[in-house]
């Protein structure tokens, strides 16, 4: 009966520590991969906004419906251009009279407006530089008689969005040295309580790689237990607030997913058996005397 309380006491005084490691690194993997989504998920608002500059190409009155058309399909292979929509001048007339809620037409006596063609452009070139180049390019077409786009905005905008990243890439430096570091004191002090164990088994004849084989084993399941755990609770945020997520995270893009995810479990693994092995070495190099200190 008191060899059973004994054992009972030990399984509880290793499980204790054991849970207590694994969610620590749950917690620090799941503030890690909240930092990942909303790096994932600004890229997506930056390009989102950067591809809704709308530019409009205004057309000759001269210009033929043939080689318009002809005109908007050349403007659909350029590598720029990620879409292109004509817009006839009775159709942006109709756009303006609802936008006015008034018929100017009938004020003036005639339709004042041009037709044109609108463009999305791609993200990638939605900057200053590239807009300026392309700009030089369209009014090389005979048929177009103006490009027009807020250049001020394009130019807020893309300064706006360097910012930005600039301060979300030294967050995000500062954030993993803090979470390699949280996980990295996590795992020495799960340890450094076993400090005795490691020594008695070198007094016995094990050899270092005997020592750390079973400690190694057991931090990657501390990992993965850890990135289980994480994502679990990843699962839950879903869950509960799914509606309120969806109009500014992108849940649905499998790529991204498996990449955090992916991300979370090789932080969670790497980290643990980098850190467990050099505090396995740091006591496997102490003398005795030292173990109580």
């Amino acid at each position: 009966m008191t060899s059973e309380k004994v054992q009972d006491g030990k399984d509880k005084r290793l499980v204790g520590p054991y849970f207590s490691t694994t969610i620590s690194i749950a917690m620090i993997l799941f503030l890690f991969g909240l930092l990942g989504l909303l790096l994932v998920n600004a890229q997506r608002l930056s390009e989102f906004m950067k591809e809704n500059i709308g530019v409009a190409l205004i057309l000759k009155e001269s210009a033929k419906e043939a080689d318009v058309m002809k005109l908007q399909k050349t403007l659909e292979t350029n590598v720029f251009i990620k879409s292109t929509k004509f817009v006839g001048k009775d159709r942006a007339a109709a756009e303006l009279k609802k936008e006015l809620g008034e018929d100017f037409i009938d004020f003036l006596g005639y339709n004042p407006l041009l037709s044109s063609i609108d463009l999305t452009i791609h993200a990638a070139y939605a900057n200053p530089d590239s807009l300026a180049k392309l700009e030089t390019r369209l009014l090389t077409h005979p048929e177009i008689q103006e490009v027009y786009y807020q250049r001020t905005l394009v130019s807020q905008l893309s300064h706006n969005v360097e910012k930005i990243s600039l301060i979300l890439l030294s967050l995000s430096i500062l954030m993993l040295i803090i979470f390699v570091a949280l996980i990295n004191n996590t795992i020495r002090s799960s340890i450094y309580s076993k400090r005795f164990v490691i020594n008695t088994m070198l007094l016995v004849g094990a050899t270092q790689s005997f020592v750390k084989r079973p400690f190694l084993v057991k931090s990657a399941l501390h990992g993965v237990y850890g990135a289980l755990i994480a994502c679990g609770m990843f699962l839950l945020l879903y869950i509960a607030f799914q509606n309120e997520l969806k109009s500014f995270i992108e849940f649905q893009n499998s790529t991204s997913i498996i990449l955090l995810g992916g991300g979370i479990f090789s932080i969670g693994i790497i980290m643990s058996l980098i850190s467990t092995h050099l505090a396995v070495n740091k006591f496997l190099r102490m003398d005795f005397d030292q173990l109580y200190y």
